[in-house]
């Protein structure tokens, strides 16, 4: 254990940090490649759908799902938007993956809670979904589902080339600065653009407490 400890400090200690600066330095380009302009944008249309009393549906799988349900929480708490993240529904998820197969997870969902032409999805996935390969078809179908019906598509996404970024009506775009890093960094950009919104003061009711 002591070995350990002492080849962990002499690693922090030498001038040359290797994968922790190269990936802070990776954060840094990241920020500054980033659309504000369409950042911007999602800001407008959140708020215009707050004041057209439209709710929000916020999905995902994996590290997304738990950014979709953090979302979920700020956007309802910070912001005074109906919002519902699909995915916290553990036990109608795992029903329907296993009765109606995993492709039909969230578009059944949202059937039945009625989506409209005054709601709105939002989705938080690194490759944003594809028909060719089938990757996420579940994100494809709710995408498809919401456009048919007229619902707004938003979403953060780490891959121009996905369904998601080709379909949505506003979609962020999390820039490809390392092939190798790219589910890493989409996820936790997700987080500091979703911080960024509700934290707007165009978006933000209520105070955080810190």
């Amino acid at each position: 254990m002591s070995y350990f400890i002492d080849f962990i400090k002499g690693m922090t200690d030498s001038k040359d940090m290797g994968h922790v600066e190269y990936y802070f330095a990776e954060t840094q380009d990241i920020c500054g490649k980033i659309d504000k302009k369409k950042i911007n944008e999602l800001v407008q249309a959140l708020v215009q759908l707050r004041v057209d009393g439209g709710r929000l549906f916020l999905l995902g799988v994996g590290g997304g799902a738990a950014n979709a349900s953090h979302a979920c929480n700020d956007l309802r708490k910070l912001c005074n938007i109906e919002s519902y993240c699909i995915t916290d529904n553990v036990a109608e998820l795992t029903a329907r993956t296993n009765d109606e197969q995993w492709a039909a997870t969230f578009d059944e969902w949202l059937k039945v809670s009625r989506l409209s032409s005054k709601d709105a999805i939002f989705v938080f996935s690194v490759g944003g979904g594809s028909l060719k390969p089938i990757v996420s078809p579940n994100i494809v179908r709710a995408v498809g589902y919401a456009k048919e019906i007229g619902a707004k598509v938003f979403g953060i996404v780490g891959n121009k080339k996905g369904y998601t970024a080709k379909i949505a009506d506003i979609c962020i775009i999390i820039p490809n600065v390392n092939t190798k890093h790219i589910t890493p960094h989409t996820e936790a950009m997700q987080m500091v653009v979703l911080h960024c919104l509700v934290s707007h003061p165009y978006l933000q009711f209520h105070s955080t407490k810190w």
